[in-house]
């Protein structure tokens, strides 16, 4: 099993869950209710679905070109920001911890 910590930058409640691998960050928000928007429905297409990876970016793959033209387009990118649809976790018995960014000026469908 795969664990993620959810920490919310908007003041909200800490979730953390367990999911099987083979699921992107985003993908196992969603799973799990936790509100994380992804206007493009997660083809990096968007930069809404921007997190911070605070434990875990090795257990993840290498951001991609494209990835990393969208992360420069959302709100305070910084060195540990990754969109949450690109973040595949492959490996079984891996913690991974996020941030994720105050949401509430974002636009979402």
């Amino acid at each position: 099993m795969i664990t993620i910590k959810y920490n919310f930058e908007d003041g909200s409640e800490p979730r953390e869950i367990q999911i099987e691998p083979g699921y992107t960050v985003l993908e196992a928000a969603l799973l799990n209710d936790i509100k994380l928007n992804h206007n493009c429905g997660g083809v990096c297409a968007c930069s809404t679905c921007h997190v911070y990876i605070e434990k875990g970016m090795e257990h993840l793959p290498e951001t991609t070109e494209k990835e990393e033209d969208f992360i420069d387009r959302a709100r305070d990118p910084r060195l540990n920001s990754r969109l949450s649809c690109q973040c595949d976790i492959m490996e079984d018995n891996t913690y991974i911890e996020v941030i994720v960014p105050d949401q509430s000026t974002i636009i979402a469908s």
